[in-house]
């Protein structure tokens, strides 16, 4: 297969590396990074410096950069993906509504990586997931998401990963197991485009209150106790925007879930701890070098879910720790002192 990845970031540049590397396979992958001058350093030393640093390249993977403004970055949009079998969207949630309308007129499957909700336009009440910005800037386009409990540094060096391939359309889900599936990197199929999605946005504000729970110190039995019941508040979310319930026990959902909220890797989970020691979010923010997607997520999914009136009390909380509403032992207390319930999802 011939593949193009858009944006070398951690991920991107994991997948890329992983599907070019794939000895069962000869893919042609070539990589494509915003800044040319980043492009041109992978290009030369044939190693991501910036974000994987000290993994090598497989002599398939090429790099090229694009870009809005560049020229060269523009025709390659237009026109480089002639040719291809499938386009990668690896830029962050940010960039993807750009992306998509790029590449609009794309007639091969195109997938992305990002996960979250778009940040609230102004006179909107709530983000959309990714599929729902495809669906208003790019309609026509064969798409869907790859995602699941993944750390980008041991995607690279070739660990044992399990991913999920999603999409309304069979010849998107085929194309990314087709591309990606190896010795190393097993991919499931999945026609649940907004449960896997769904899971993806919310882990990582609930990684931060396990993170927040594992800082201070609270003990095994109260992180069972948050991841258990963020995986209902994730639920009730997914089942009520339309997901299948029984996505969110799967690889996207409490698979993500527990990576994030409990590997030492996982950047939402560290900010969570550095707040428990008395970090303000800047300074937490500031010490990962890297972006902690459930900053940004967690007001986007508490007001998707007040919109469609699910109770998150979990990502509340963080959002009102986040916001400097609440203090770390706030939180904790605010979710200890609800009433009791019945155990429901």
């Amino acid at each position: 297969m011939k593949i193009i990845v858009f944006g070398a970031g951690a991920w991107g540049t994991a997948l890329a590396a992983s599907a070019a590397g794939n000895p069962l396979a000869q893919h042609e992958v070539q990589l494509c990074a915003r800044d040319a001058g980043q492009a041109q350093a992978m290009q030369a030393q044939r190693v991501n410096a910036r974000y994987l640093p000290g993994v090598a390249f497989p002599p398939r993977l090429k790099v090229s950069a694009f870009g809005a403004q560049e020229s060269a970055g523009a025709d390659l949009l237009a026109n480089g993906v002639d040719g291809v079998d499938l386009v990668i969207v690896a830029t962050p949630m940010a960039g993807l509504r750009d992306m998509l309308s790029r590449l609009s007129a794309c007639t091969v499957p195109v997938a992305w990586l990002c996960k979250g909700f778009e940040a609230t336009a102004p006179s909107a009440s709530f983000g959309l997931l990714a599929h729902e910005i495809q669906a208003q800037v790019a309609p026509n386009l064969l798409a869907g998401v790859l995602s699941g409990p993944s750390f980008a540094l041991e995607v690279a060096q070739a660990q044992p990963t399990a991913l999920v391939a999603a999409s309304a359309h069979a010849q998107v889900r085929r194309a990314l197991v087709a591309a990606f599936h190896s010795p190393t990197l097993r991919v499931y199929a999945n026609d649940d485009i907004v449960g896997v999605e769904v899971g993806g946005a919310v882990k990582n504000v609930l990684a931060i209150a396990t993170g927040l729970c594992d800082g201070l110190g609270l003990g095994l039995n109260a992180r069972a106790a948050l991841i258990t019941r963020g995986l209902a508040e994730m639920t009730r979310l997914g089942v009520a925007l339309g997901a299948k319930s029984d996505t969110f026990m799967g690889l996207s959902g409490l698979g993500d879930l527990v990576l994030t909220a409990t590997g030492d890797l996982s950047r939402n989970r560290q900010v969570g701890q550095a707040l428990a020691k008395g970090q303000t979010l800047q300074e937490a923010v500031a010490s990962l070098g890297h972006v902690a997607e459930g900053v940004y997520s967690a007001r986007t999914v508490v007001q998707r879910a007040a919109f469609v009136g699910v109770e998150m009390p979990i990502a509340q909380a963080v959002l009102d720790l986040l916001d400097g509403r609440l203090q770390a032992a706030q939180a904790v207390g605010q979710l200890m002192g609800r009433e009791p319930t019945v155990e429901l999802v």
